[in-house]
């Protein structure tokens, strides 16, 4: 495996993470909030940050794609879970309702995808959130990345839940063999089925992202056109993965103003940092992510999920990158 290669699977690791963490403490808010308390936010809010449950349940994602591989079944993700999840102490702080329904759906004997579709969250940004690890895996092919997202997400989505999270999985993959930012954005947008909600919003928010006006006029745009407001909560996976694409256009994929756009736009804001800081991080390499921010989320706490607990995020990366360059190997 080339070096290169290698930067940008660490930087589709490691650029989920730390969007997550930069984004934690705006989520929920609208961007006149966030400007009336913070500013612009241009760095991290809190002395000690630390990524959410988006960047766990990504670590978790990753843990069970390198043990499974190409072969994953949704049954490898329902044993994972149940394995993993089921039998925690303490709570899931900031587990998300797809989530924590779908752990109580395997505790109670079901499994994926009945554990997806027998629950109200099943198109919550959920998978989304989670699969930066899957489109590293499959570095230059986006169809096996939303292969491998779709079985993924069964576990605790249907539907736009797991269309959403295929359409990330999808772009991470094809930002790691592009230089060109357009090519990620077209690769998500072709993960997503036609005539779907999240087709026709991710869309719109792209069409927004490249339309007239300089950026503070696009993100306003963005931020009047593309929001579900009459829903209470900001985690609709059709909303929050458009939001992600719409930032990431604005600044035709810059690692630091993408993640800031999603900071700074509110909403989901964690989230939308995390999928906008892996498309991101893989088009432009770990090398594009300031070290002042790299340096300070490097370790996870497990404080969603436990067994998360000192993984540690480069070497996580690079664990992904040895098996691409193994399978690269038995290809040869």
């Amino acid at each position: 495996m080339n070096d290169v290669l290698r930067d940008r699977i660490r930087g589709a690791v490691l650029g989920q993470a730390i969007g997550d963490a930069l984004g934690a403490p705006t989520e929920g808010m609208t961007r006149a909030a966030i400007r009336a308390a913070h500013g612009r936010v241009t760095g991290f809010l809190s002395d000690d940050p630390a990524g959410t449950d988006d960047t766990e349940y990504a670590a978790l994602t990753a843990r069970i794609l390198l043990t499974h591989g190409p072969g994953l079944t949704p049954e490898d993700v329902s044993a994972a879970w149940e394995r993993t999840l089921t039998g925690q102490e303490g709570g899931f702080a900031g587990g998300g309702f797809s989530e924590m329904e779908a752990i109580h759906n395997l505790a109670r004997g079901l499994r994926a995808p009945a554990t997806g579709t027998d629950n109200h969250e099943q198109w919550s940004d959920g998978s989304a959130m989670r699969v930066a690890p899957i489109g590293a895996y499959c570095a230059g092919d986006p169809a096996e990345a939303a292969r491998l997202a779709g079985i993924d997400a069964q576990v605790s989505h249907a539907r736009d839940g797991i269309w959403c999270g295929q359409a990330v999985a999808a772009a991470v993959a094809a930002a790691t063999v592009t230089d060109d930012w357009r090519a990620v954005v077209d690769a998500g947008l072709a993960a997503l089925p036609a005539d779907s909600w999240s087709a026709r919003l991710a869309a719109r928010a792209v069409a927004v992202a490249t339309g007239p006006g300089d950026a503070e006029a696009r993100y306003d745009e963005l931020e009047r056109r593309i929001p579900i407001l009459h829903y209470p909560w900001a985690d609709v996976a059709p909303e929050a993965t458009a939001l992600a694409f719409g930032v990431f256009a604005v600044v035709e994929g810059d690692y630091v103003e993408a993640v800031l756009g999603g900071v700074n736009i509110g909403r989901d804001a964690d989230t939308i940092a995390a999928m906008a800081g892996a498309m991101a991080g893989a088009l432009r390499g770990a090398g594009a992510i300031p070290a002042a921010w790299s340096s300070r989320i490097t370790e996870l706490r497990g404080s969603c999920i436990r067994a998360t607990a000192g993984v540690r995020l480069t070497e996580l990366a690079d664990e992904i990158a040895d098996a691409v360059a193994h399978r690269e190997e038995q290809q040869a």
